[in-house]
């Protein structure tokens, strides 16, 4: 029996490059455009840092079979900068902004909300030492005004004290793992670590600062999973993007904690 053409093409799926030969290899275009091919009908859904597939990798910029999997293409990422960026400026003014990704992979989310906020700084952290080696070195050759550490986000923001008087902006993305049921949907108590245990820890190291989080969810999210973030937050609004096929959707739930939202007077 013949088969057809579909499925006799190589596998360059999300298990390959996940948990595969290809999960901790750096990438060629060439398998870049097959994985988005194979997985999204589109050669050019790794797009990143404003630039497609064979204008990024043309520039230098190279990305692991997982991070090419992980990282958040550019037209979500610009969405949820747009929106981060959007709340900030419903809210009083401050000396300066700084936007903090404790879990960073390529940084391209971390890259747009900097841009869509002019003049802020940007800090991520990232554990894998080959990760962070081929984040940092793509950041140096785009001259992104973005400070990338390697180590736990929790050891080293004690070493990066954020004056009192800043708003701080921290985009809370864990690993998902097991926390993504496609009936049931995301549930952030099941994130490594858990997007509750992120968000106390920040309380306690900045309980002065005016705080804002983007959590980045799933079109789905377990309820009781949901409300326990929002319950510890003083407001929150939540916004799923729909550019992907129903049901396959990302999205952003928004919240603050001492930075309220400006009054306006007519």
């Amino acid at each position: 029996m013949g088969g057809t053409k579909e499925a006799q093409r190589p596998v360059h799926d999300r298990a390959l490059l996940l948990h595969g030969s290809k999960r901790n290899e750096v990438l060629t275009l060439d398998e870049v455009e097959q994985y988005g091919r194979d997985s999204f009908g589109d050669p050019e859904y790794v797009s990143i840092h404003e630039m497609l597939p064979a204008e990024w990798y043309g520039r230098g910029i190279r990305l692991l079979g997982r991070t090419a999997v992980e990282c958040t293409r550019d037209r979500l990422a610009d969405l949820m900068g747009r929106d981060l960026a959007s709340a900030v400026r419903r809210r009083s003014a401050v000396p300066g902004v700084v936007v903090v990704d404790p879990f960073a992979g390529s940084c391209n989310t971390l890259d747009w909300i900097v841009r869509h906020l002019p003049g802020s700084e940007g800090i991520g952290f990232e554990l894998d030492a080959q990760v962070h080696e081929l984040t940092r070195r793509n950041l140096e050759i785009l001259e992104r005004p973005i400070a990338l550490h390697r180590g736990d986000y929790r050891t080293l923001l004690g070493m990066l004290p954020v004056p009192v008087d800043r708003g701080l902006v921290v985009f809370v993305a864990p690993p998902w793992g097991t926390a993504l049921d496609e009936s049931t949907g995301l549930d952030l108590r099941r994130t490594t670590p858990p997007v509750a245990e992120i968000l106390s820890h920040l309380f306690g190291r900045y309980p002065t600062h005016r705080l804002l989080f983007g959590v980045q969810v799933y079109e789905r999210v377990e309820p009781e999973s949901l409300e326990e973030i929002r319950a510890v937050l003083e407001s929150s609004e939540l916004q799923v993007y729909r550019i992907n096929r129903e049901g396959r959707n990302h999205g952003l739930l928004v919240g603050s904690r001492g930075w309220p939202e400006a009054v306006t007077t007519r």
